[in-house]
C-alpha cells in the first residue's frame, strides 16, 4: 500500500490541508495544519520531510513536519514572501519577496535568512535546475525572468549569488510561475495577463510563445513521460496540454473553477489541481466541481496528444482558497525516523 500525502496551501484559511492517498480513488483529508496569514505557494519538502511554505502577510516562512503534521517554527524573510526554490542537498532555500523586490537565501542548517539578492518589482514563483546552479525567478511586476547564478551556494557563499541576465517576457504579461522540463532544455512560463505561455530555450535564453487561448496562466507541471507540459489556465478553468518538442497545444482539459496549483503523481499518472475560485465565483461551464477542492484527473483515461475522449475525475474538499498543492511520499523516510517523529508528536499533543 502506498503512503502518499498531498499538501494544499489554503490561503483564506491560513492552513495547509493534508490529504492522504492510499490507492486510486482512495483519498481523505486527514489534517489541517495552522500556519501564518495568507500562505502562498507550494510547500517545499526536504528529503527528510521538513516542509516550508510562505506566509505572505507576516513576512515569514513556516516549517511544517510531514510526519507529525504540525508547524515546527517560523523563519523571518523579506516582505511579502510568495515563491520558493529548494536547492539540491537541502541546505539552502530561496524565497521570493514580492514586497521587498528581493530573493532571500535561507540557510536551513541555521534556520536563518543569510542574504537577500535584489530583483525587479514583485518577484513571484521560481524554478531551479537539476544541477542547482541556476534559478529562474518570475518578476511579475516588470515582466521578465531573472536568471540567477546560485552556484556559489555549493561553496557556502550566499553573498556570491548574482543575477546573470533578465530574460524578457512582456511587462503586461505578468509572468507568475514556471517549470523546467525534465530534460532541462526548456523553461515553460505561465503568464497571468497574457493568453500565451512563454517558453525559454535554456541554451540560448531565446523565447517562444505558445497560444493557450485565455489569460490566467498559473501553474506548470509535466506529464510522467515528460512529453507534455501541463499549464493551469485560471480564467478558462482548464489545463492547457503543450507538446514539449513541437510547442503545440494538443488539447484543453476541463478542471474545477479557477485552477492554480497542480502536481502529478508519477506512480499512477494522476494530476491534482487546486480549485481556487470561491463560492459565488464558480464557472458556469464547470458546475459539477466544488470550490475549495482538489480535482484529480486520471491522465491515462484519455490521450494527451489529441482531443479525443473524456477524462475521468475525482474530487476532495480542502480549505478555503487553495492556491497550490504538492505531494510527499512518506515511504521515502526510514521507518525508524517516521516512528520517532510520530511518537514525539503524540507526546507534544
Amino acid at each position: 500500500m502506498r503512503n502518499i500525502q498531498f499538501f494544499s496551501t489554503d490561503t483564506d484559511d491560513g492552513v495547509v490541508s493534508v490529504v492522504a492517498k492510499t490507492g486510486p480513488g482512495e483519498h481523505r483529508r486527514v489534517a489541517q495544519i495552522p500556519i501564518g496569514n495568507a500562505p502562498r505557494g507550494g510547500v517545499k519538502f526536504t528529503k527528510d520531510g521538513r516542509g516550508f511554505v510562505c506566509n505572505t502577510s507576516q513576512n515569514t516562512i513556516s516549517e511544517i513536519d510531514a510526519v507529525a503534521l504540525n508547524e515546527a517554527r517560523r523563519i523571518e524573510v523579506g516582505h511579502g514572501p510568495r515563491g520558493q526554490g529548494l536547492l539540491p542537498g537541502d541546505r539552502y532555500l530561496l524565497v521570493s519577496n514580492s514586497g521587498s523586490d528581493t530573493v532571500s537565501i535561507v540557510d536551513l542548517d541555521l534556520n536563518l535568512e543569510v542574504h537577500q539578492v535584489p530583483t525587479g518589482r514583485d518577484p513571484r514563483h521560481m524554478g531551479i535546475n537539476q544541477a542547482g546552479t541556476i534559478a529562474y525567478v518570475c518578476v511579475w511586476g516588470d515582466g521578465y525572468i531573472s536568471k540567477l547564478d546560485i552556484s556559489p551556494l555549493a561553496d557556502g557563499n550566499p553573498q556570491g549569488v548574482i543575477e546573470l541576465t533578465q530574460i524578457p517576457v512582456d511587462r503586461e504579461a505578468h509572468p507568475y510561475s514556471l517549470g523546467i522540463d525534465p530534460t532541462g532544455r526548456r523553461v515553460f512560463v505561465a503568464n497571468t495577463q497574457a493568453s500565451y505561455v512563454t517558453v525559454i530555450d535554456v541554451a540560448t535564453d531565446e523565447t517562444h510563445r505558445v497560444d493557450v487561448a485565455s489569460t490566467g496562466g498559473r501553474g506548470v507541471a509535466f506529464s510522467p513521460d515528460g512529453r507534455h507540459a501541463l499549464v493551469t489556465v485560471e480564467n478558462s478553468s482548464t489545463i492547457a496540454v503543450i507538446d514539449v518538442d513541437t510547442l503545440r497545444v494538443t488539447r484543453q482539459i476541463p478542471t474545477g473553477s479557477g485552477p492554480r496549483g497542480l502536481v502529478v503523481d508519477q506512480g499512477d499518472q494522476t494530476v491534482y489541481v487546486t480549485n481556487f475560485a470561491r463560492a459565488g465565483m464558480m464557472s458556469a461551464a464547470h458546475p459539477d466541481f466544488a470550490p475549495n477542492s482538489l480535482t484529480m484527473v486520471d491522465l491515462t483515461s484519455a490521450p494527451l496528444d489529441r482531443d479525443e475522449g473524456a477524462f475521468t475525475y475525482e474530487e476532495v474538499t480542502v480549505g478555503y482558497g487553495p492556491c497550490s498543492v504538492v505531494m510527499f511520499d512518506l515511504d521515502t523516510l526510514p521507518e525508524a525516523e517516521r516512528t520517532r517523529r510520530l511518537n514525539r508528536a503524540d507526546t507534544i499533543a
